[in-house]
């Protein structure tokens, strides 16, 4: 009778003791976004930029786009889209695997983008989850982000509260 109460122990324990499958898997890449990326997803993979046909990796800082029949990756864009302004391009989030495998249904699907100007850029925003972004305008001294995200959402404030508005012309 021990032994079996002692095997029903062991695989009660055994049981317990298997890790769980279903983990949550958050990932925030705010701080590799460009500061021309668009305002608004807390992760992303791939911009794709209907106006030149053309992707940029994220997590790489690469631009991917196609010479002849391959696709190239590179640090920069080719001399051809010099007068391409990445700030006032439309960007579409694209957050699958190598997107450029599927270029000619994003081709269709996002040929209305082309043109379209006005898409709120990071560079251009207040809202200071973006301020880790190398480059901002309200950036922060390296470290500092880190100190202020690490306490985000723990029930302190930053503000003085008391909303006047008055800075120091840093704007």
């Amino acid at each position: 009778m021990k032994k079996l109460f002692l095997m029903a122990v062991l695989m009660m324990v055994s049981l317990f003791s298997i890790p769980a499958k279903a983990q949550l898997n958050v990932n925030i890449n705010i701080g590799s976004q460009p500061l021309w990326g668009p305002t608004g997803y807390d992760h992303v993979d791939y911009y794709y930029l209907p106006d030149i046909e053309s992707y940029y990796y994220v997590p790489r800082k690469q631009f991917v786009y196609l010479n002849g029949n391959e696709w190239v990756f590179a640090n920069s864009l080719p001399a051809r889209y010099g007068n391409y302004d990445l700030y006032n391009g439309y960007k579409v989030v694209i957050n699958s695997p190598r997107p450029y495998l599927n270029f000619k249904n994003d081709k269709i699907k996002y040929a209305k983008y082309k043109g379209n100007k006005g898409q709120f850029v990071i560079r251009d925003s207040r809202d200071s989850k973006y301020y880790v972004v190398k480059g901002h305008p309200h950036g922060m001294p390296p470290g500092q982000a880190k100190k202020i995200y690490g306490e985000q959402n723990k029930g302190k404030g930053h503000g003085n509260g008391k909303g006047h508005g008055n800075g120091k012309g840093k704007d």
